[in-house]
């Protein structure tokens, strides 16, 4: 009795802070970012100039259905709106179905670094299956902002959340319906196709190979709940862990490699790129490089900053997660020196993505983000997409030139190192079999960087 009583405590304080967390991360916010016209802008690989007259001026909003951006168009600013809003953009969600082993249905309030690493996972997967010249068709087609005041309209959704809650009436809630589909081609209807299905891995349900409930499930071998804060070195090693275990015959040709105390062996690369993919057959895999590092001690040396914005210009780059204490957001470009970035930390409703032709204007983010470099938290994770075993030589020889430039008489930010990881007297190589999902040895490291880390909310 004493048990259940327990659990019926818990359960309502569950459903009270979905109600409580549903009100601070659901206003539409109206914020301004301002992009020089005199400074060209970066943004994953690409480059873009505003030649306007005065500022170009983004108005912002957080609403999924949204434009969110209001402007005068000239020059590149088309082609730059319509590429930012193409990435895939993931964030907080509530009322999707109960995480295993809790009563939680939302992430707000402690998932934003797993969001922000599947941002940073579904933008290699994008380069992987679609390539850096996809855009979204519709991009541009988003609808512009509702005219109720985010008042009134955050004040009804908090009043039917929380009444849901204390009821339990947790029936999925579906956006709005999807704009009229356009006469496509073959090559659009395919590139539609992995779209939509890039998206459905990144799901809010216990089958989604990269959605939030599988990444708590390889949390949990590192020690991590739902509901506790991730820094971004434990989500990288989750990552790992989700696409090694996908069995999507699409991800059989994806792999993930994370950098061990900063350092990238190419060999350890290159083995995982030459694994034997379908059941024995030997192929070449294309991986996804993840490498934590941190950007100086208790505050972000900006000595880096030339480093990251070199990272950031290179079009196999896949962004940076990061961001400032208590924060995480995805960093995917630059002007000047502040870095453009998604923010995850917008209350969403769950989308079925199961269904045919899902809503997809909540997936995708319209309007960019700037934040200054020096304001950022030393501890970051930065990923690049080698699509080939060449493209890894070609990448490493590019970023170590890179790291030697900008690290001047401090120690570069990471190396790459030839041979094995286990010629260095290091953990054995991370292609040999596990009896559990991560080895000892990953499990200490792990423990380090999750107490070095930011608090992330």
């Amino acid at each position: 009795m004493e048990a259940t009583g327990t659990d019926e405590v818990e359960k309502i304080k569950s459903k009270f802070m979905s109600a409580w967390h549903n009100m601070k991360y659901s206003w539409v916010l109206k914020t301004k970012t301002y992009f020089s016209r005199n400074s060209p802008v970066f943004l994953l690989g690409k480059c873009y100039h505003f030649k306007t007259e005065g500022e170009y001026r983004a108005l912002h909003s957080f609403q999924s259905s949204s434009a969110g951006i209001s402007t005068e168009i000239s020059g590149n600013v088309e082609e730059f709106r319509k590429d930012f809003i193409s990435r895939i953009w993931l964030t907080y969600r509530e009322e999707f179905p109960q995480i295993q082993g809790s009563a939680l249905t939302t992430d707000c309030g402690w998932g934003c670094t797993l969001r922000t690493g599947q941002m940073l996972l579904a933008q290699g997967l994008m380069l992987h299956f679609l390539g850096r010249a996809w855009v979204w068709p519709e991009a541009l087609d988003m609808e512009s902002c509702d005219s109720e005041s985010w008042t009134s309209s955050t004040v009804r959704k908090l009043t039917a959340s929380f009444e849901a809650s204390l009821t339990a009436e947790r029936d999925p809630k579906v956006l709005a319906r999807p704009p009229a589909r356009r006469d496509w081609d073959v090559t659009e209807r395919r590139n539609e196709v992995y779209h939509r299905k890039i998206i459905s891995w990144f799901g809010d349900s216990p089958l989604a190979a990269f959605g939030l409930h599988q990444l708590i499930e390889y949390g949990k071998k590192s020690g991590k709940m739902a509901g506790d804060w991730y820094g971004p070195a434990v989500v990288a090693h989750i990552l790992r862990k989700a696409v090694e275990e996908a069995r999507d015959p699409e991800l059989q040709g994806v792999t993930v490699y994370v950098a061990q105390d900063c350092t990238v062996y190419s060999s350890d690369v290159i083995d995982r790129q030459c694994s034997f993919v379908d059941s024995g057959k030997a192929g070449s895999k294309a991986v996804i490089i993840l490498v934590p590092v941190r950007l100086g001690g208790e505050r972000t040396n900006t000595d880096y900053l030339e480093f990251v914005k070199g990272i950031l210009s290179l079009e196999y780059c896949v962004g940076i997660i990061g961001g400032k204490p208590k924060q995480s957001y995805y960093f995917a470009g630059f002007q000047d020196d502040s870095l453009i970035y998604m923010d995850p930390h917008y209350c969403q409703s769950f989308v079925d993505v199961s269904i045919k032709d899902f809503p997809l204007e909540s997936f995708h983010c319209p309007s960019p983000k700037k934040m200054s470099f020096k304001k950022m938290d030393p501890s970051c994770t930065i990923g690049f997409y080698c699509r080939t075993v060449q493209d890894f030589e070609k990448a490493s020889e590019e970023i170590t030139k890179m790291l030697k430039s900008s690290s001047k008489e401090k120690y570069p930010l990471f190396t790459f190192v030839k041979g094995h990881s286990r010629d260095y007297d290091f953990a054995s190589s991370p292609l040999h079999e596990e009896k559990d999902l991560f080895s000892e040895d990953e499990k200490k490291r792990l423990k380090r960087f999750s107490t070095e880390e930011f608090v992330l909310l």
